[in-house]
């Protein structure tokens, strides 16, 4: 299983859950069309949360923001 989820939810209500199960948080971001892309730091936690959020599951295919530059800095 997979530590990442998409869910339909707002990226504080994806913590506070996380935090409410003792779900370790390995990366968090806010998707374009909305949502939030959690990354758990194991996959019983991501099991955990699949488990506990099903419900707010996004299905299908989800587009993400750029997260790095595409370009060096330097």
């Amino acid at each position: 299983m997979s530590r990442v989820l998409f869910l339909d939810m707002a990226e504080g209500d994806v913590v506070a859950r996380c935090l409410t199960e003792k779900v370790g948080v390995s990366a968090i971001e806010r998707l374009p069309n909305g949502g939030t892309r959690l990354v758990c730091m194991s996959r019983d936690g991501a099991a955990t949360m699949n488990h506990k959020l099903k419900k707010h599951l996004i299905a299908g295919n989800v587009v993400r923001a750029a997260y790095r530059p595409a370009s060096p800095l330097w």
